[in-house]
């Protein structure tokens, strides 16, 4: 059948625009072969991201699957943020929790918590990406997602241009907050697209630390804390 599909309706890589083969989804084999993997606990990328945290909020484990930097991680990113192609978010969530379940990233995880949109943005964009990454990540994890809980409060402006005081500024207190119980003792696993200085993680993980016995651990799909502002 998906053959038939991709013959009258073919399919292209959200990143090269190649035709995809019937077995690829969203991204074709040599792009994701070519995406800059950033290696859990494994050099000084992962330790960078994880010393964002360090004394401002207990965490078990933090990640990011990808590079920024790279020209393909932008593309796929702008893709699934931007450009109204959610289900890249949810593939290339996908291969993540299949890469990373070599590891012992997801052992312990109890839920998972996709980073949420302001009401008014989540209108303008007509969804969230963070959604469709958990969705992705669900498929090889079977986790449930949880997403009534954490919620944005405030509609900040953007973060780009901004340093990392002025981000750190920008997002104090912007999330709240609801039905705490359904998380209370449970060790969850924040979920976002692109962390830069981490600032925007933070905030929502500080509101999450006000829940009873919660664990949190993150993981984003890119890390763009070695690129210029603007290109994020």
């Amino acid at each position: 059948m998906q053959g038939l599909l991709d013959f009258f309706f073919p399919r292209t890589c959200v990143i090269c625009e190649r035709r995809l083969a019937p077995t690829e989804r969203s991204v074709c084999a040599g792009c994701l072969s070519a995406l800059p993997r950033i290696i859990y606990k494994g050099g000084d990328e992962h330790g960078r991201i994880e010393r964002l945290f360090w004394g401002k909020v207990a965490i078990e484990r933090a990640t990011c699957g990808f590079r920024y930097d790279s020209d393909e991680v932008r593309t796929l990113v702008h893709a699934f943020k931007y450009h109204g192609q959610p289900h890249a978010a949810a593939d290339i969530g996908e291969v993540l929790a299949d890469e990373l379940s070599a590891t012992d990233f997801f052992d312990g995880i109890d839920v998972l918590v996709p980073m949420p949109l302001h009401q008014k943005r989540l209108r303008q964009r007509g969804y969230n990406q963070c959604d469709y990454i958990a969705r992705g990540l669900q498929r090889v994890t079977g986790l449930p997602i949880v997403g009534e809980v954490l919620f944005r409060a405030v509609n900040n402006p953007t973060q780009t241009h901004l340093t990392q005081i002025e981000r750190e500024q920008n997002v104090a207190n912007i999330f709240a907050i609801r039905h705490p119980e359904r998380l209370a003792g449970r060790h969850v696993l924040l979920i976002d697209d692109v962390m830069t200085t981490g600032s925007t993680l933070l905030s929502a993980m500080q509101a999450l630390a006000s829940i009873p016995a919660i664990r949190i651990s993150t993981l984003t799909i890119a890390y763009a804390g070695m690129v210029k502002p603007e290109l994020v």
